[in-house]
């Protein structure tokens, strides 16, 4: 009878357990199979499309990344669209960004370039140059990208305008890394994966709260009745994430899923580089309205109770000779493993990730709460003056 008694600290262990798998459980399957639910949907024939196509100002900022543009241009400017113009705005003057911009615009008519005026102070100048490029625009709707971004096809434009019904003032898309082969182009991919993973779910599920700049469109007459940037001219940031998190509404916003639609950026070669950019959008995070971020965050605390209440469940049971509960709290984890590995794998393939996570998702899935509470760390640590415009 021993087998089958246990004592309370492992009966608290064992209920703890159980309601943060289901709390977890709710999560992946109502939140984050969003995206693998919408491709479904949409090989059904079971969502809504536009037959309309029209014409679209594609607005890129080039930060001296003459390297980037001659990569990634090209790919833009051939798109297979019926009419399009691509605006560039150049700021710095230190690279060839500008020679090169000029060749090609004698091959690309639709292709028009301007720069950043170099005795600006006091504005951030990414805010500075897309209010440059989207005045320069001469149509309605917008499409964002930026330099180090490689449209996964030439059927980029069409699958995002596919999404301009006469009710869309927004339209968000997925941006990949290239798939690189060390442990930190491991962690970045899956980082972006599930980052990609909870705000597109949650604009899929109605409740949109932010957008990353590689991929999105807009209406330009929403970001002149919203006054562009001047909420948060403030902040070096927020001319995506923030700028969506004003605008975006459950009736104004659609996803695009489909894995032509996908901007794909180079691997990351610095764990520096990645650290910045993380701390970046965690020191715009703290200023999202609604309550996304904070569902969010309570999905993280419930993973790493998680990991806390089966690993001490598991411990005292072994401890104690208790097979069946150490045996019921490895199911638990168990069935948390199949169902985050079905799930997050067959939202990977339906974005044409071609990385799977099996036996590197449980490390995964414990680092990246840890990351992001020390991303947020050095943001609360650092100088202010450091997020502010200069």
């Amino acid at each position: 009878m021993e087998l089958f008694t246990v004592n309370n600290t492992e009966q608290i262990g064992l209920i703890a357990t159980g309601i943060l798998f289901i709390i977890q459980a709710l999560y992946y399957l109502c939140l984050y199979n969003r995206i693998y639910r919408r491709s479904r949907s949409v090989k059904r024939g079971d969502t809504h499309f536009t037959q309309e196509l029209p014409p679209v100002s594609v607005i890129i900022c080039a930060r001296e990344e003459a390297e980037n543009l001659r990569r990634n241009l090209s790919a833009v400017l051939e798109q297979d669209y019926p009419q399009f113009e691509v605006v560039v705005i150049n700021d710095g003057e230190t690279d060839e960004s500008e020679d090169y911009l000029t060749l090609l615009e004698e091959k690309y008519p639709h292709l028009y370039h301007s720069f950043v005026p170099g005795s600006s102070r006091y504005i951030s100048r990414k805010k500075l140059a897309l209010t440059l490029g989207i005045k320069a625009s001469k149509y309605d709707w917008l499409i964002f990208t930026e330099a180090e971004c490689l449209p996964q096809s030439d059927q980029w434009l069409r699958l995002m305008a596919r999404n301009f019904t006469s009710r869309t003032q927004i339209v968000l898309g997925y941006s990949g890394y290239e798939r690189g082969k060390s442990w930190l182009h491991k962690r970045v991919n899956f980082d972006n994966l599930f980052t990609s993973m909870r705000y597109l779910g949650f604009a899929l599920a109605g409740s949109p709260y932010m957008g990353i700049g590689r991929n999105f469109a807009y209406r330009k007459e929403l970001f002149f009745q919203q006054k562009g940037f001047s909420a948060h001219l403030n902040l070096q940031r927020g001319d995506d994430d923030l700028f969506i998190n004003r605008i975006a509404t459950s009736e104004n916003t659609r996803v695009e899923t489909d894995a032509n639609a996908v901007v794909r950026v180079q691997p990351l070669e610095r764990a520096k580089d990645w650290k910045e950019e993380k701390i970046s959008y965690a020191s715009t995070a703290r200023l999202y309205r609604g309550a996304q971020r904070s569902l969010a965050g309570f999905e993280t605390l419930t993973r790493l109770f998680f990991y806390g209440a089966w690993i001490t469940t598991l411990v005292i049971g072994l401890l104690n000779h208790h097979w069946l509960v150490a045996g019921i709290a490895c199911f638990a984890f168990l069935l948390r493993f199949v169902m985050q590995a079905i799930i997050i794998n067959s939202t990977a393939k339906s974005l044409g990730e071609k990385r799977r996570y099996y036996f590197t998702l449980p490390v995964f899935d414990l680092l990246q709460p840890i990351q992001s509470l020390r991303w947020k760390l050095y943001c609360r640590f650092r100088k202010r003056s450091g997020f502010l415009r200069k």
